[in-house]
């Protein structure tokens, strides 16, 4: 009966690490590699494919969202890298980026667009986000006054310290 328990725990596990991986990296192998795979309004995706010939040193994108991109030869040999920046205000949601080159090579693949990145400070209902004095003032002293209770009752002689 515990080996039942730990094998449905180890298979959990693994069931989970299996959904880190992004389904564009799982679907179509090292045709196309997004970077990175959750992007934000505003960011720079890089994209970059090794399906096209080796001896090419062009090819043309296209994002949904980020409109037509080049690829040029990248770092690494036979491999054409390009980039494009998402637009500021972009809804959430996957983007599909299609990358052609010669000879008639055409791969697609999806990365996903994310809200938003935060900015400014959150409100955590000491006041508003902004009064960040009164939130660290309060935070300080409470810290404060536990530690030093702490001192004094392991200082304090005779304590019974069970």
């Amino acid at each position: 009966m515990r080996y039942t328990h730990m094998g449905a725990s180890v298979v959990l596990a693994l069931g989970a690490l299996g959904l880190q991986v992004p389904a564009a990296a799982a679907a179509d192998g090292s045709d196309i590699r997004i970077n990175p795979w959750n992007a934000s309004p505003g960011s720079t995706v890089t994209v970059s494919t090794s399906a096209c010939d080796p001896d090419s040193d062009y090819g043309k994108g296209t994002s949904e969202a980020g409109g037509d991109f080049h690829l040029f030869a990248g770092d690494e040999e036979g491999v054409l890298t390009g980039e494009f920046q998402i637009p500021e205000g972009t809804e959430p949601g996957s983007d599909t980026v299609t990358l052609k080159c010669p000879p008639l090579t055409k791969v697609t693949g999806t990365y996903q667009i994310t809200g938003p990145s935060p900015e400014g400070s959150v409100d955590a209902g000491f006041g508003p986000a902004d009064d960040s004095g009164t939130g660290l003032a309060l935070g300080g002293g409470l810290l404060f006054t536990a530690a030093a209770g702490a001192i004094w009752l392991y200082r304090r002689p005779n304590a019974d310290r069970t």
